[in-house]
């Protein structure tokens, strides 16, 4: 089952950094963005994060939570967390469930080679647990201020 504009997405529960463990209803009362990345110590995906992190404040005010979710296991988030100072927790998601859950497993193509892969997407939801908005394959530059006005304008 995958997730879909305007509906309430279906619960779930996920593993993340900080020993916490992310239940979607828990979340209730505040805005949740998830946004899936790549890979933790790469180019891109340690902008998007920085970006997040620089905005953070401004996404807290608008009451607001951040998760990044990757492939990768809780030790080499919990150590790009630290490097970086994200002040947010990274879920690990190794067996795809939460990829899968948003479909973000998308067939990918570097120097030739083709491969199955996260496809840089965010996606918001509201304090009532509805997807009201999703950015699919993102562009870094300038992406978390479009998310940020998003929130600011539920």
């Amino acid at each position: 089952m995958t997730v879909e504009l305007n509906q309430p997405v279906p619960d779930f529960t996920a593993e993340a950094t900080s020993d916490v463990t992310v239940t979607l209803t828990e979340l209730k009362g505040k805005n949740v963005i998830i946004y899936f990345y790549p890979k933790d110590n790469t180019p891109g995906c340690t902008n998007e994060g920085k970006d997040f992190r620089d905005f953070y404040t401004d996404f807290s005010a608008a009451n607001t939570v951040i998760f990044g979710v990757s492939r990768d296991s809780i030790r080499v988030h919990t150590n790009f967390k630290a490097k970086h100072e994200f002040p947010f927790e990274l879920i690990s998601d190794p067996e795809e469930t939460l990829c899968r859950h948003f479909d973000v497993i998308k067939l990918k193509k570097n120097y030739g080679r083709e491969y199955m892969g996260i496809e840089r997407s965010t996606f918001l939801i509201n304090a009532e647990g509805v997807l009201v908005q999703e950015w699919r394959k993102v562009k870094v530059k300038g992406h978390v201020e479009e998310v940020l006005e998003a929130v600011r304008a539920l």
